[in-house]
């Protein structure tokens, strides 16, 4: 199959309203209701999407991630072409037995979100309980009935909260979890090489990075992540509706990489990774 016809699967988006600190023409830019990023999704020849509700993650210092969660646990199974993240915000304990119900129980619920970020605590002090959580998750059969193969978690990285070298330990000692470390190119210090230069310091292959970041447009950044780490350790991601997914869908589908790659990033990791969360969607 043509690359440019491949039906992707997106592992990093949203959806809602961006209620940030931007202002008010920029928010509305950045902000988009479930059926528009699922339209967006299928313009950018998307199968699947993978959000979480900003309503769970903004404002910063905020947010309510459990009622994120419900509206996501409401509106995600209406919106065909979408599955979601249970949002976990270990400064709000009731948002673990909240993710723990809806990773069991809830077939559209496919892995957990870490915001640190957002929700302004540092990974270095609240990465042990939210990994040992995971990791208890990642043991548990799935609404279906299938033995427990790993949770996937994507967390934000890049910033003062949340450096991709911090959450290296956790994921190296808590082996039933899979790491996507978001936004290739994130470095609030300048740097763009911090996702894989974590990745590479790993010990258990199990932390991945994806495609969502603005500075993935860079040039060569996506190429060289992909060489230094292996293309099979990076994934697609928009970040939409912060980002234009349909710009994110080109920078693969023209990246200067071979088509056996741009494969892998567009879908062929995300199905190995989310494994029997993910199948029967694909069927």
């Amino acid at each position: 199959m043509d690359i440019l016809n491949l039906p992707a699967i997106d592992v990093h988006a949203h959806y809602g309203d961006y209620t940030s600190d931007a202002n008010a023409h920029a928010a509305w830019c950045m902000s988009g209701d479930a059926a528009l990023v699922a339209e967006r999704a299928k313009a950018a020849r998307t199968q699947w999407t993978i959000v979480s509700a900003l309503k769970g993650l903004f404002p910063r210092g905020r947010a309510d991630a459990c009622v994120g969660n419900d509206e996501a646990a409401d509106v995600v199974p209406k919106t065909p072409g979408l599955l979601f993240y249970a949002i976990v915000n270990p400064l709000q304990p009731s948002s673990y037995d909240q993710a723990r119900r809806l990773y069991k129980t809830n077939p559209h619920c496919v892995g957990l979100k870490f915001h640190p970020e957002e929700h302004r605590y540092p990974i270095t002090q609240w990465g042990r309980p939210l990994f040992e959580f995971a990791n208890e998750l990642g043991a548990e059969k799935n609404a279906s009935g299938n033995s427990g193969g790993g949770c996937v978690i994507k967390v934000h990285s890049g910033e003062q909260f949340s450096m991709p070298d911090d959450y290296i330990p956790f994921a190296d000692e808590f082996i039933r979890t899979k790491t996507i470390l978001a936004n290739i190119g994130c470095g609030y210090n300048g740097t763009r090489d911090l996702q894989a230069r974590a990745i590479q310091k790993s010990k258990r292959g199990n932390v991945y990075t994806d495609t969502s970041s603005m500075m993935s447009i860079l040039p060569r950044n996506i190429e060289w992540t992909a060489k230094e780490v292996g293309a099979d350790r990076v994934l697609f991601g928009t970040d939409t509706p912060l980002y234009f997914a349909a710009m994110q869908r080109a920078r693969i589908d023209y990246a200067e990489l071979p088509d056996a790659a741009k494969r892998l990033i567009l879908r062929e990791n995300a199905v190995k990774l989310f494994g029997d969360r993910l199948k029967p969607f694909l069927a």
